[in-house]
């Protein structure tokens, strides 16, 4: 029971942090419409929602970081630990019992995603909707992947994903 309660809240954390940050943003995102744009800028928006697409939502998310957030939450459902299962979602995002690189992974893209949002405040329009909205696309994308993954494995109860443990847990698995 432990086990299915940490997969449960693992995923609606991580998916609900995605879906809550393309529902902030899309508010922002939505400004564009009210500036009085060039086509330009149009191209631009353009532009950068497609390479948003596939650079963040397809490749990141998809590609990479959905098929390890179901497998990290399939390991935590067969061997669940009740403070990984309280730190459910940060388990799932490789911020807590992971390996070395998974973490340091995972720091650096928080960062980074830190550092774009610094910059992205301080973006005069129209470029913060611009930006915004290819974000959005994104995290949407990542959204709905992460969902598909996490879908995928409960029903398969398996994962073919290294979910990218500490050395220690192979050595008492």
């Amino acid at each position: 029971m432990l086990g299915r309660i940490g997969f449960f809240w693992g995923a609606i954390g991580v998916v609900g942090l995605l879906l809550t940050s393309v529902v902030r943003l899309s508010n922002i995102a939505l400004e564009f419409l009210h500036y009085p744009a060039q086509t330009w800028h149009y191209v631009v928006l353009s532009v950068w929602v497609v390479f948003m697409a596939y650079s963040e939502g397809y490749k990141g998310f998809q590609q990479a970081f959905s098929p390890r957030v179901a497998a990290r939450l399939l390991w935590l459902q067969n061997n669940p630990k009740p403070w990984l299962v309280l730190l459910a979602p940060l388990f799932a995002m490789g911020f807590v019992y992971a390996s070395t690189k998974r973490s340091l992974i995972s720091f650096t893209i928080l960062i980074m995603a830190a550092v774009f949002i610094f910059i992205a405040l301080n973006l005069p329009q129209p470029w913060r909707p611009i930006l915004d909205a290819g974000v959005v696309i994104g995290l949407l994308w990542g959204a709905v992947a992460t969902g598909w993954q996490i879908y995928a494995v409960m029903r398969a109860g398996t994962s073919l994903i290294d979910p990218d443990l500490p050395r220690s847990a192979h050595s008492h698995a």
